[in-house]
């Protein structure tokens, strides 16, 4: 493999004589995809509320599951700190740029999965535990190694990216019901043309990682194109669904109707150009219509 810290100027290797702050662990913890995860887990949880919203309880369970997250976020920067220091976008993590010891990581990734768990078990209840506990277990046990081996890891990795939504509603219900199981559905159906954006936009990098991703082993982006387009015109009666279950009104289901068209729209161009500038518009897209979509999702509760 082509080790890419031969390419870089010596300023952005310096960090290797740092010692490590307290921004390096939060940085570890990816805070702003755990933003997403917090958004997630709250619309799960006021949604699956059958009555007036517990604060406290629902606050536990937010904070519960963004340290499960985060947690998992550190422990798999663990496992691929060797990879990280293969590609430009992630040379510079705490790990690979040695700000921050394997040891001292995985101790602390540990330590936030395993109060996260805690917290939901004794702030929420058992179920929401056990999804947690499920979450990272699929996230590193499954996830986390298969990249290294199958473009299919890109589909398992959306398994614990989506639970968040049924944790939190299960937090509220004390059940898997169909309704969090709607939720979830939206949340892995939209993050497959997240993901195909990333990858795309990314490729040289994880061909210099030799992570087997779509625009990898198949160069011409077709796939990666049918895949986007597939998982977002998915999306799109899935997202309906909430008004058709009951859990949310007309308004929810005209908006959400037209802010899945706008998406995929995105994904159609992105597809037909496979050009790095429609890719990024299609991932800043895409991570715009999730905080929306729980936005009027919430509003428009029935």
């Amino acid at each position: 493999m082509k080790d890419v810290r031969a390419e870089i100027a010596p300023a952005a290797l310096a960090g290797v004589r740092r010692q490590s702050n307290l921004g390096d662990y939060v940085a570890l913890t990816k805070p702003r995809l755990n933003f997403l995860v917090v958004l997630t887990s709250a619309a799960g949880y006021y949604l699956g509320a059958l009555s007036s919203i517990n604060l406290w309880q629902m606050t536990q369970a937010v904070v519960g599951t963004a340290l499960v997250a985060g947690g998992a976020a550190v422990l798999n920067q663990v496992y691929e700190r060797d990879t990280d220091a293969l590609m430009r976008r992630t040379l510079g993590r705490p790990l690979p740029d040695h700000r921050v010891t394997a040891g001292d990581a995985t101790i602390f990734g540990l330590a936030l999965a395993l109060a996260g768990i805690a917290l939901l078990a004794l702030g929420a209840n058992l179920l929401a535990a056990l999804l947690a506990l499920a979450t990272l277990f699929v996230y590193l046990m499954v996830y986390t190694p298969m990249k290294r081996r199958s473009p299919v890891a890109t589909l398992v990795g959306a398994v614990p990216g989506a639970l968040p939504a049924l944790i939190g509603w299960a937090a509220a219900r004390g059940a898997a019901t169909t309704g969090g199981w709607i939720l979830f559905a939206i949340v892995f159906l939209w993050q497959i043309p997240h993901f195909m954006a990333i990858a795309w936009m990314y490729r040289e990098d994880y061909r210099s990682a030799g992570f087997p991703m779509l625009p990898v082993i198949e160069p011409d982006g077709r796939s990666t194109a049918r895949q986007a387009v597939f998982y977002c015109a998915a999306l799109l009666p899935v997202s309906l669904a909430p008004t058709l279950l009951g859990m949310a009104n007309t308004v929810y289901f005209v908006s959400a109707l037209g802010l899945g068209l706008l998406f995929l729209v995105l994904t159609l161009k992105f597809a037909r150009t496979r050009a790095v500038a429609d890719a990024r518009r299609l991932f800043f897209g895409s991570i715009i219509y999730l905080p929306i979509l729980w936005i009027l999702m919430i509003a428009g509760r029935a």
